[in-house]
């Protein structure tokens, strides 16, 4: 404990590299993780009181802390996060700190709620208005004024004059939860003999302890119901569980699924939430009124104190990955975090990332596999379209045998999805006259035609205009055509080849999250018989009445040079897949490609993931890519190509000698221009025990600080190559 006119170090949220010294003033009392406000240059910060400083200095030259908030300390093991976050991905401390203390609004005291209670006393004059009011309130309890304004259907006055005439009296109560705590007894699931074997070998990991299980099944296997019964465990020993989905926008199935477990619903965390709800959600996370959450990756943050359980749901999923700000993968840093509060992870796939199947065939990890359907539903059975041989005809995307099986699901009544991961309508809009391609102009990237709605947009930067009627370049008119398939033009050939089918288009950018949450209910309700969509479709939905699914490009993720191109496109075609006959309807997935050949489709086919993830990682190990090797990136950015690469290339120049090391570059990234910037890629290549972190940070120590418009950005571990 700090007292007045003790100096403490205070970290602020703000990208610097270390804390600030301060001096506590008369009247405050501090500790390690209390959170205040410091003065820094002309305004004041929020901070976390770190410790005590490590040099010493004159109280002269100090400033007080402002205010100490009222809410309890940070945990010692959130501080230790943000601590070795900081230090394994490069980025300032204050930097991580920000993503902890991201809803200032939750350090105010929350404000009492003005409720109403009957008194006994009768007023002198009764209307119609007063008497719905009285009531409502005849049972003697306390009723929220917007609850009773409600309920009685009366405005504030009515309820103001009965105040003024002693019938009722104001009260202020404490708010209400955020949430109901969630019931661990409430519904248990019946669980099939494989889940119930899996759930006991997971709550074999000690519950106050650190450990991790890799829950790998099958789609459709039951591994939610699984997790959620290790959910129900950690309430039980009283400690809160932790739920991460890589699209929380989207998934209202999932917290009904909670809710009809449990309930009560989950507390959220999310980018679709308000300021007030994040406040809430905040501090109830803190005072641990909050015992189970689930969130997007920036939920890992939360200020937790009896953190005992985090789960991943689709672990190996790309959204995961932090990209902007500093740069982090949630599910490394969930196992660091779960280390630091002693608790048990679970790490849910039908397709795990080959670091984690690695983790689990050494041992690492404890591998639970749940190998069947539930409800004795059979996967689907899976088909190669060789493209070569029985492609569609020209100007068409939809191979006759698929559309054959599409013909025969819609028949039958039952629904049908036509999957492409290519948003808009073409991905390259070019001159018929000129050849002129249209082109982001401040991307190296095509501009992708959006049909449905008139313009030309870069998905890298967000770059729109109109579509034009007449060629910029040469001036000709309607000679614009669009190159290759987007989902919208998929759309729009599927209307002329099923013109009875109810069709639906799903994409990102085909509206805001809650409209896309209805059109999901509106599939699951059956009011669509024909699907169209990217891959947001793959992502842990439940379509009982689809039978049929058809990808349309098989090859797509294949064709970037990206070192994890066959991880990726196995995880999305399995997911993909696995959406067809999730319930008694025996499925069908259709694959159209040009490379039936290639070990991707043909473990794909034969349904041999074993062979595709034995084969990738022997393909990892012989390059010494992760997870036996590790990779760390620098891109080096500037509002010149030039200036982009000089200071790259003395960035080569100055960097250390170490054994083992291995550096790629520079180059130009693949997209080489984002924004108007100019990007330039160096690349770090070491072993796996190698101090990566260490080696850059020395590295760019002894360089020449970057200075005008360059930019250093470092991502440890990079899943993208673009």
């Amino acid at each position: 404990m700090f007292d007045a006119g003790d100096i403490v170090a205070v970290m602020v949220g703000v990208a610097v590299d270390g804390p600030y010294s301060y001096r506590v003033p008369e009247g405050m009392a501090v500790e390690r993780g209390s959170i205040v406000a410091v003065p820094l240059g002309p305004r004041l910060v929020l901070g976390v009181v770190w410790g005590a400083p490590r040099d010493n200095i004159a109280h002269n030259r100090l400033r007080d802390l402002s205010l100490a908030y009222d809410v309890p300390a940070l945990s010692e093991e959130l501080l230790k996060l943000v601590e070795w976050v900081a230090r394994y991905t490069l980025a300032a401390p204050g930097q991580v700190l920000r993503g902890v203390l991201r809803s200032p609004e939750a350090l105010d005291a929350p404000k009492p709620v003005i409720a109403y209670r009957r008194t006994g006393h009768e007023p002198e004059k009764l209307t119609s208005a007063r008497l719905r009011v009285l009531d409502c309130l005849m049972d003697d309890m306390a009723w929220p004024r917007p609850a009773l304004i409600g309920a009685a259907g009366v405005s504030v006055s009515v309820i103001e004059g009965l105040e003024r005439a002693g019938a009722v009296e104001k009260l202020q109560t404490p708010p209400p939860p955020v949430v109901l705590p969630p019931d661990p007894d409430d519904r248990p699931a019946q669980l099939n003999a494989e889940q119930q074997q899996a759930l006991d070998r997971i709550l074999a990991l000690d519950v106050g302890a650190f450990g991790v299980a890799l829950l790998d099944g099958v789609t459709g296997g039951g591994k939610t119901e699984v997790f959620f019964e290790a959910v129900a465990d950690t309430l039980r020993a009283g400690r809160q569980a932790l739920i991460l989905l890589p699209e929380i926008a989207l998934t209202n199935t999932f917290i009904d699924r909670f809710t009809k477990r449990f309930g009560a619903r989950p507390a959220e965390w999310h980018s679709d939430m308000t300021p007030a709800q994040r406040a809430k959600v905040w501090r109830g996370v803190l005072d641990g009124s909050v015992r189970a959450l689930v969130g997007a990756r920036s939920a890992l943050f939360l200020p937790f104190r009896e953190l005992g359980l985090l789960v991943l749901d689709e672990e190996h999923d790309g959204a995961y990955k932090q990209s902007e700000g500093f740069t982090y993968h949630a599910r490394d840093m969930a196992i660091v975090r779960a280390n630091l509060a002693g608790a048990r992870v679970i790490l849910s796939s039908a397709t795990p990332s080959v670091e984690s199947r690695n983790n689990a065939n050494s041992g690492r990890y404890a591998h639970v596999r749940l190998e069947s359907r539930f409800a004795a539903a059979a996967l689907p059975d899976v088909t190669a379209i060789d493209m070569r041989v029985d492609g569609p005809e020209k100007g068409e995307w939809i191979a006759p045998a698929l559309a054959r099986e599409v013909f025969a699901a819609l028949d039958r009544g039952e629904q049908a999805l036509l999957f492409l991961n290519r948003r808009g309508y073409a991905p390259l809009t070019l001159c018929r006259a000129c050849g002129h391609q249209y082109q982001c102009p401040d991307c190296s990237a095509w501009m992708v035609e959006h049909r449905f709605r008139g313009v030309l947009m870069c998905h890298h930067c967000g770059h729109e205009m109109r579509t034009p009627s007449i060629c910029r370049e040469c001036g000709e008119a309607d000679s614009l055509v669009a190159v290759g398939p987007g989902i919208e033009r998929v759309a729009e050939e599927a209307a002329i080849r099923f013109p009875e089918a109810r069709r639906v288009l799903l994409s990102t950018d085909m509206g805001s999250h809650g409209q896309l949450r209805e059109r999901f209910a509106e599939i699951e309700r059956g009011e669509y018989d024909l699907i169209i969509g990217t891959q947001l479709v793959s992502k842990g939905h439940h379509f009982e009445k689809l039978s049929v699914v058809g990808v349309l490009d098989a090859d797509l993720g294949l064709a970037h040079g990206d070192p994890r191109a066959a991880e990726k496109t196995f995880q999305i075609l399995t997911q993909v897949a696995g959406r067809a006959g999730r319930a008694s309807r025996h499925g069908k997935a259709f694959l159209q490609t040009y490379h039936p050949d290639h070990p991707v489709l043909k473990a794909m086919v034969s349904g041999d993931r074993e062979a595709f993830y034995a084969q990738e990682l022997l393909a990892r190990e012989a390059g010494g890519m992760p997870p036996f090797g590790r990779l760390a990136a620098l891109i080096v950015s500037a509002d010149s190509q030039q200036a982009a690469m000089t200071y790259s290339r003395h960035l080569l120049s100055v960097a250390p000698m170490a054994e083992g090391v291995r550096l790629y570059g520079p180059a130009d990234a693949p997209v080489a221009m984002i924004r108007g910037r100019h990007r330039v890629r160096l690349l770090a290549q070491s072993g796996k025990d190698f101090d990566l972190s260490g080696y850059v940070r020395f590295w760019l120590g002894g360089a020449e600080k970057p200075k005008g418009d360059l930019k250093v950005q470092i991502d440890i571990d990079p899943m993208s190559f673009m």
